[in-house]
Protein backbone atom coordinates (compact mmCIF):
# COMPACT_ATOMS: atom_id res chain seq x y z
CA UNK A 1 0.00 0.00 0.00
CA UNK A 2 1.04 3.71 -0.18
CA UNK A 3 -0.61 6.49 1.53
CA UNK A 4 -2.70 8.34 -1.82
CA UNK A 5 -1.63 11.56 -3.17
CA UNK A 6 -4.93 13.58 -2.86
CA UNK A 7 -7.40 13.41 -0.59
CA UNK A 8 -8.40 15.49 2.48
CA UNK A 9 -8.96 14.75 5.91
CA UNK A 10 -12.40 15.79 7.08
CA UNK A 11 -12.27 15.23 11.33
CA UNK A 12 -10.71 16.61 14.23
CA UNK A 13 -9.60 14.93 17.33
CA UNK A 14 -9.39 11.53 17.76
CA UNK A 15 -12.90 9.97 17.44
CA UNK A 16 -12.25 7.07 14.82
CA UNK A 17 -15.43 6.78 14.23
CA UNK A 18 -15.55 10.36 12.76
CA UNK A 19 -12.69 10.38 10.64
CA UNK A 20 -13.47 10.28 7.63
CA UNK A 21 -11.63 11.42 4.54
CA UNK A 22 -12.46 13.01 0.99
CA UNK A 23 -10.46 11.97 -2.10
CA UNK A 24 -9.73 14.19 -4.50
CA UNK A 25 -8.45 12.17 -7.52
CA UNK A 26 -11.31 11.80 -9.53
CA UNK A 27 -14.44 14.11 -9.62
CA UNK A 28 -16.48 12.03 -7.86
CA UNK A 29 -14.68 13.12 -4.78
CA UNK A 30 -15.79 10.25 -2.82
CA UNK A 31 -16.11 10.45 1.28
CA UNK A 32 -14.77 7.65 2.79
CA UNK A 33 -15.52 6.48 6.30
CA UNK A 34 -13.13 4.55 8.26
CA UNK A 35 -12.12 1.05 6.61
CA UNK A 36 -14.33 1.55 3.37
CA UNK A 37 -13.07 2.03 -0.52
CA UNK A 38 -14.71 4.59 -2.62
CA UNK A 39 -16.92 4.02 -5.58
CA UNK A 40 -13.09 2.59 -7.60
CA UNK A 41 -12.46 -0.30 -4.80
CA UNK A 42 -8.47 1.26 -5.05
CA UNK A 43 -8.62 3.45 -2.01
CA UNK A 44 -9.21 3.00 1.15
CA UNK A 45 -9.70 4.89 4.57
CA UNK A 46 -7.25 3.01 7.11
CA UNK A 47 -7.42 4.82 10.59
CA UNK A 48 -8.42 8.42 8.66
CA UNK A 49 -5.65 8.19 5.87
CA UNK A 50 -6.30 7.31 2.95
CA UNK A 51 -4.29 4.38 0.91
CA UNK A 52 -3.77 3.12 -2.34
CA UNK A 53 -4.75 -0.67 -1.38
CA UNK A 54 -4.10 -1.40 -5.71
CA UNK A 55 -0.45 -0.34 -5.54
CA UNK A 56 1.91 -2.35 -7.16
CA UNK A 57 -1.15 -5.01 -8.13
CA UNK A 58 -1.67 -5.64 -11.76
CA UNK A 59 -4.17 -7.81 -12.97
CA UNK A 60 -2.81 -8.91 -16.27
CA UNK A 61 0.72 -8.44 -18.85
CA UNK A 62 0.36 -8.92 -22.15
CA UNK A 63 2.67 -7.32 -25.14
CA UNK A 64 0.21 -6.23 -27.96
CA UNK A 65 0.26 -4.09 -31.19
CA UNK A 66 0.15 -0.46 -30.66
CA UNK A 67 -2.74 -0.23 -33.18
CA UNK A 68 -4.57 -2.26 -30.46
CA UNK A 69 -4.79 0.83 -27.61
CA UNK A 70 -5.70 2.12 -30.52
CA UNK A 71 -2.75 4.07 -31.51
CA UNK A 72 -2.38 4.90 -35.10
CA UNK A 73 -0.34 8.09 -35.23
CA UNK A 74 1.84 6.91 -32.12
CA UNK A 75 4.87 4.57 -33.14
CA UNK A 76 3.07 2.83 -35.56
CA UNK A 77 3.48 -1.06 -36.17
CA UNK A 78 5.42 -0.99 -32.83
CA UNK A 79 4.37 -3.33 -29.71
CA UNK A 80 4.43 -2.45 -26.67
CA UNK A 81 3.61 -4.18 -22.95
CA UNK A 82 0.33 -3.82 -21.15
CA UNK A 83 -0.76 -4.00 -17.76
CA UNK A 84 -4.09 -3.05 -15.61
CA UNK A 85 -5.37 -2.86 -12.30
CA UNK A 86 -7.84 -4.38 -10.31
CA UNK A 87 -10.44 -0.87 -10.38
CA UNK A 88 -12.64 1.71 -12.12
CA UNK A 89 -14.05 4.95 -11.53
CA UNK A 90 -17.04 3.76 -13.97
CA UNK A 91 -19.32 1.43 -13.71
CA UNK A 92 -20.33 1.38 -17.41
CA UNK A 93 -23.32 -1.09 -18.23
CA UNK A 94 -21.05 -1.96 -21.60
CA UNK A 95 -17.92 -2.85 -19.89
CA UNK A 96 -16.17 -5.50 -22.05
CA UNK A 97 -13.42 -5.70 -19.56
CA UNK A 98 -16.27 -5.98 -16.19
CA UNK A 99 -14.62 -9.01 -14.96
CA UNK A 100 -11.61 -7.26 -13.46
CA UNK A 101 -12.63 -3.75 -13.78
CA UNK A 102 -15.72 -4.11 -11.48
CA UNK A 103 -15.47 -7.01 -9.34
CA UNK A 104 -12.22 -8.19 -7.35
CA UNK A 105 -9.98 -10.72 -8.79
CA UNK A 106 -6.62 -12.18 -8.02
CA UNK A 107 -3.73 -9.97 -8.85
CA UNK A 108 -0.06 -10.27 -8.65
CA UNK A 109 2.83 -7.62 -7.76
CA UNK A 110 4.68 -5.74 -9.81
CA UNK A 111 7.40 -3.54 -9.48
CA UNK A 112 8.96 -0.34 -11.70
CA UNK A 113 11.70 -2.77 -12.10
CA UNK A 114 9.71 -5.73 -12.85
CA UNK A 115 7.94 -3.87 -15.83
CA UNK A 116 11.64 -2.24 -16.68
CA UNK A 117 13.15 -5.78 -17.10
CA UNK A 118 9.79 -7.17 -18.87
CA UNK A 119 10.88 -4.21 -21.44
CA UNK A 120 14.26 -5.48 -21.77
CA UNK A 121 13.65 -9.23 -22.35
CA UNK A 122 11.24 -8.38 -24.98
CA UNK A 123 12.72 -5.07 -26.74
CA UNK A 124 9.91 -3.06 -25.75
CA UNK A 125 10.56 0.67 -25.32
CA UNK A 126 6.90 1.84 -24.40
CA UNK A 127 4.37 0.56 -21.39
CA UNK A 128 0.48 1.14 -21.43
CA UNK A 129 -1.67 1.42 -18.88
CA UNK A 130 -4.77 -0.18 -19.66
CA UNK A 131 -8.05 -2.47 -19.65
CA UNK A 132 -9.30 -1.06 -16.55
CA UNK A 133 -9.10 2.76 -15.30
CA UNK A 134 -5.32 3.58 -15.10
CA UNK A 135 -6.05 6.73 -13.37
CA UNK A 136 -7.50 4.79 -10.81
CA UNK A 137 -3.77 3.18 -10.41
CA UNK A 138 -2.46 6.65 -9.81
CA UNK A 139 0.25 6.46 -7.36
CA UNK A 140 1.68 3.28 -8.52
CA UNK A 141 1.81 4.82 -12.43
CA UNK A 142 3.14 7.82 -10.75
CA UNK A 143 6.12 6.05 -8.94
CA UNK A 144 6.69 3.66 -12.58
CA UNK A 145 6.66 6.55 -14.55
CA UNK A 146 9.37 8.40 -13.54
CA UNK A 147 11.60 5.32 -13.00
CA UNK A 148 10.77 4.14 -16.55
CA UNK A 149 10.82 7.04 -17.97
CA UNK A 150 14.80 7.47 -16.88
CA UNK A 151 15.29 4.00 -19.04
CA UNK A 152 13.79 5.99 -21.84
CA UNK A 153 10.60 3.45 -21.87
CA UNK A 154 7.62 5.59 -22.35
CA UNK A 155 4.36 5.70 -21.25
CA UNK A 156 0.84 5.04 -22.53
CA UNK A 157 -2.65 5.44 -21.03
CA UNK A 158 -5.90 4.11 -21.94
CA UNK A 159 -8.20 5.61 -20.08
CA UNK A 160 -12.16 7.29 -19.86
CA UNK A 161 -10.59 10.29 -18.75
CA UNK A 162 -12.25 10.36 -15.64
CA UNK A 163 -9.79 12.28 -13.35
CA UNK A 164 -9.47 15.99 -11.45
CA UNK A 165 -7.07 18.44 -12.87
CA UNK A 166 -4.63 18.82 -9.98
CA UNK A 167 -3.36 15.02 -10.53
CA UNK A 168 -3.89 14.97 -14.10
CA UNK A 169 -1.86 18.02 -14.50
CA UNK A 170 1.23 16.50 -12.54
CA UNK A 171 1.10 13.41 -13.78
CA UNK A 172 1.26 14.21 -17.64
CA UNK A 173 4.39 15.66 -17.54
CA UNK A 174 5.04 12.04 -17.64
CA UNK A 175 3.26 10.71 -20.28
CA UNK A 176 3.85 10.38 -24.14
CA UNK A 177 0.49 9.56 -25.46
CA UNK A 178 -3.36 8.74 -24.41
CA UNK A 179 -6.11 7.30 -25.78
CA UNK A 180 -8.99 8.64 -24.19
CA UNK A 181 -12.55 7.21 -24.55
CA UNK A 182 -14.97 9.95 -25.20
CA UNK A 183 -18.54 7.66 -24.62
CA UNK A 184 -20.64 10.23 -25.89
CA UNK A 185 -21.54 14.01 -26.26
CA UNK A 186 -24.18 13.62 -23.74
CA UNK A 187 -24.13 14.35 -20.05
CA UNK A 188 -27.32 11.93 -19.39
CA UNK A 189 -25.77 9.47 -21.48
CA UNK A 190 -22.53 9.26 -18.63
CA UNK A 191 -25.02 9.40 -15.60
CA UNK A 192 -27.75 6.72 -16.97
CA UNK A 193 -24.85 4.14 -18.14
CA UNK A 194 -21.29 5.03 -17.24
CA UNK A 195 -21.74 6.75 -13.74
CA UNK A 196 -20.20 9.58 -14.11
CA UNK A 197 -20.56 13.01 -15.98
CA UNK A 198 -19.24 14.79 -19.48
CA UNK A 199 -17.97 18.07 -18.71
CA UNK A 200 -14.44 16.31 -16.48
CA UNK A 201 -13.45 14.59 -19.53
CA UNK A 202 -13.64 17.17 -22.17
CA UNK A 203 -11.52 19.27 -19.79
CA UNK A 204 -9.17 16.28 -19.55
CA UNK A 205 -8.93 15.35 -23.17
CA UNK A 206 -8.43 19.70 -23.90
CA UNK A 207 -5.57 19.59 -21.15
CA UNK A 208 -4.09 16.66 -22.16
CA UNK A 209 -3.70 17.95 -26.38
CA UNK A 210 -1.76 20.79 -25.04
CA UNK A 211 0.97 18.70 -23.47
CA UNK A 212 0.98 14.95 -24.99
CA UNK A 213 0.01 12.91 -28.20
CA UNK A 214 -3.98 12.34 -27.77
CA UNK A 215 -6.27 9.88 -30.10
CA UNK A 216 -10.01 9.94 -29.09
CA UNK A 217 -12.47 6.34 -29.18
CA UNK A 218 -15.96 6.62 -29.59
CA UNK A 219 -18.12 3.26 -28.95
CA UNK A 220 -21.50 3.67 -30.92
CA UNK A 221 -24.30 1.93 -29.55
CA UNK A 222 -27.36 1.77 -31.02
CA UNK A 223 -30.33 4.29 -30.06
CA UNK A 224 -27.98 5.51 -27.38
CA UNK A 225 -25.32 7.76 -28.57
CA UNK A 226 -25.15 7.13 -32.24
CA UNK A 227 -27.99 9.73 -33.63
CA UNK A 228 -26.32 12.20 -36.23
CA UNK A 229 -26.92 14.96 -33.94
CA UNK A 230 -24.98 13.60 -31.11
CA UNK A 231 -22.24 12.56 -33.29
CA UNK A 232 -21.70 15.91 -34.58
CA UNK A 233 -21.15 17.44 -31.81
CA UNK A 234 -18.59 15.21 -30.32
CA UNK A 235 -16.89 15.60 -33.88
CA UNK A 236 -17.20 19.74 -33.16
CA UNK A 237 -15.35 19.54 -30.15
CA UNK A 238 -12.24 17.20 -31.32
CA UNK A 239 -12.65 19.78 -34.35
CA UNK A 240 -12.24 22.28 -31.77
CA UNK A 241 -9.45 20.94 -29.84
CA UNK A 242 -7.07 20.42 -32.59
CA UNK A 243 -8.81 18.58 -36.07
CA UNK A 244 -5.48 16.61 -36.52
CA UNK A 245 -6.77 14.20 -33.47
CA UNK A 246 -7.11 10.82 -34.83
CA UNK A 247 -10.57 9.46 -34.07
CA UNK A 248 -11.71 5.66 -33.74
CA UNK A 249 -15.22 5.07 -34.11
CA UNK A 250 -16.24 1.73 -32.33
CA UNK A 251 -18.56 -0.64 -32.93
CA UNK A 252 -20.53 -2.69 -30.18
CA UNK A 253 -21.54 -5.64 -29.03
CA UNK A 254 -23.48 -6.96 -26.60
CA UNK A 255 -21.27 -7.04 -22.98
CA UNK A 256 -21.71 -7.18 -19.45
CA UNK A 257 -25.10 -5.43 -18.25
CA UNK A 258 -25.99 -4.31 -21.92
CA UNK A 259 -27.61 -7.02 -24.38
CA UNK A 260 -28.35 -4.70 -27.01
CA UNK A 261 -28.27 -5.14 -30.92
CA UNK A 262 -24.70 -4.78 -32.41
CA UNK A 263 -24.64 -1.54 -33.76
CA UNK A 264 -25.19 -1.80 -37.74
CA UNK A 265 -22.15 -1.63 -39.78
CA UNK A 266 -23.10 1.27 -41.83
CA UNK A 267 -23.89 3.44 -38.29
CA UNK A 268 -20.31 3.65 -38.18
CA UNK A 269 -19.49 3.95 -41.73
CA UNK A 270 -21.80 6.96 -41.74
CA UNK A 271 -20.64 8.63 -38.38
CA UNK A 272 -16.98 8.13 -39.82
CA UNK A 273 -18.01 10.23 -43.48
CA UNK A 274 -19.40 12.63 -41.59
CA UNK A 275 -16.41 13.32 -39.21
CA UNK A 276 -14.30 13.20 -42.40
CA UNK A 277 -15.80 16.50 -42.75
CA UNK A 278 -13.91 18.05 -39.93
CA UNK A 279 -11.54 15.92 -38.85
CA UNK A 280 -8.25 15.34 -41.00
CA UNK A 281 -7.80 11.30 -39.53
CA UNK A 282 -10.86 9.20 -38.45
CA UNK A 283 -10.73 5.31 -38.50
CA UNK A 284 -13.26 2.38 -38.24
CA UNK A 285 -12.40 0.11 -35.15
CA UNK A 286 -12.88 -3.62 -34.70
CA UNK A 287 -14.97 -4.03 -37.49
CA UNK A 288 -12.35 -4.57 -40.39
CA UNK A 289 -8.80 -3.41 -41.27
CA UNK A 290 -8.88 -0.17 -41.63
CA UNK A 291 -5.42 0.35 -41.14
CA UNK A 292 -4.38 3.23 -43.75
CA UNK A 293 -3.10 6.88 -43.27
CA UNK A 294 -3.39 9.48 -45.92
CA UNK A 295 -1.99 13.00 -45.91
CA UNK A 296 -4.84 15.02 -45.22
CA UNK A 297 -3.14 17.62 -47.38
CA UNK A 298 -2.15 16.02 -50.68
CA UNK A 299 -3.63 12.42 -50.37
CA UNK A 300 -0.40 10.18 -50.50
CA UNK A 301 -0.38 7.03 -48.58
CA UNK A 302 1.70 7.52 -45.60
CA UNK A 303 1.04 4.07 -43.41
CA UNK A 304 -0.20 0.95 -44.93
CA UNK A 305 -0.34 -0.96 -41.50
CA UNK A 306 -1.25 -4.38 -43.41
CA UNK A 307 1.46 -4.10 -45.54
CA UNK A 308 4.14 -2.74 -43.49
CA UNK A 309 4.29 0.21 -45.70
CA UNK A 310 5.87 3.60 -44.38
CA UNK A 311 5.84 6.56 -46.85
CA UNK A 312 7.11 9.12 -43.96
CA UNK A 313 10.62 10.82 -43.97
CA UNK A 314 11.22 12.42 -40.17
CA UNK A 315 7.21 12.00 -39.47
CA UNK A 316 6.38 14.04 -42.83
CA UNK A 317 4.57 13.16 -46.49
CA UNK A 318 7.37 12.08 -48.80
CA UNK A 319 5.33 13.73 -51.54
CA UNK A 320 4.50 17.15 -49.53
CA UNK A 321 6.22 17.19 -46.39
CA UNK A 322 3.05 17.83 -44.69
CA UNK A 323 4.14 16.84 -40.89
CA UNK A 324 1.49 14.24 -40.07
CA UNK A 325 0.15 14.54 -36.30
CA UNK A 326 1.91 12.34 -34.13
CA UNK A 327 5.31 10.70 -32.80
CA UNK A 328 7.32 8.78 -34.84
CA UNK A 329 10.41 6.78 -35.23
CA UNK A 330 13.30 9.27 -36.23
CA UNK A 331 13.76 7.43 -39.57
CA UNK A 332 10.25 7.37 -40.43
Amino acid sequence: MREALFYDKLYLGENLDSRKVRCQLCPHQCIISPEQTGICRSRQNIDGKLYAINYGKTVSFNIDPIEKKPLYHFYPQSRILSLGANSCNFHCDFCQNHQISQTTVPTQDVTPKIIADLCRKHQLDSVAFTYTEPFMWYEFIYDAAKFLKQRDIKIVLVTNGYINPAPLAQLLPLIDAMNIDLKAYDDEFYKTYCGGSLLPVLETIKLAANQTHVEITNLLIPGLNDSPAVIDQLVDFVAEVNDEIPLHFSRYFPAYKMQLSPTPIEVVINAAEAARGKLKHVYLGNMFSDNFTICSKCGNLLIDRNADVMNLINGCCRKCGKKLYGKFDETA
